[in-house]
């Protein structure tokens, strides 16, 4: 008699604690491999940063400059007032190998000339560019180098200017 009033007791129990397994939908199967997919390309996209990150990404550069000529003359290309254009020739030796690794395929250089006026607080002009790409010799040894572009001042403000400075 105690067995037949206790069995019912353990069926419903064991109901209750048996838990019920469902089968994962193919959307949340994509879901959860895209998100492993996405985890794991953005740790190798981390170790393909350290790999270049501590790399010395400067170079010493030396520039001389041999002649500087101004001359006033009229701009035809805006307001056809007398503007300042600056000649320069210039040196320039560098040696830019180092900078190449498996990240860099091409370096573009520039050289500016960088000067204040009392129109303008910072004048900016580019004198000469140079794009070297990877295999291309990177050691620098230009002689007598002209400018590359205009030299022009939106004034009278290159003439006689003692803080023109290259970069």
């Amino acid at each position: 008699n105690a067995w037949l009033v206790l069995h019912p007791i353990i069926l419903v129990s064991h109901r209750l604690d048996q838990k019920t397994t469902t089968m994962n939908t193919v959307l949340s199967r994509a879901n959860t491999i895209f998100a492993f997919t996405l985890s794991v390309m953005a740790a190798l996209t981390f170790c393909c940063f350290l790999t270049t990150a501590m790399n010395d990404h400067l170079s010493p550069v030396q520039i001389d400059v041999n002649k500087i000529i101004v001359k006033n003359v009229q701009d035809f290309s805006t307001t056809r007032d007398k503007n300042d254009l600056g000649f320069i020739t210039f040196d320039l030796q560098a040696d830019l190998q180092h900078l190449f690794n498996w990240n860099m395929k091409q370096l573009f250089l520039y050289l500016t000339a960088e000067y204040t006026t009392n129109n303008n607080k910072l004048n900016q002009v580019v004198l000469w560019d140079k794009i070297i790409r990877r295999g291309e010799n990177a050691r620098l040894d230009y002689r007598s180098l002209h400018s590359k572009y205009y030299f022009f001042d939106d004034g009278k403000g290159l003439r006689g200017n003692q803080n023109v400075t290259l970069t």
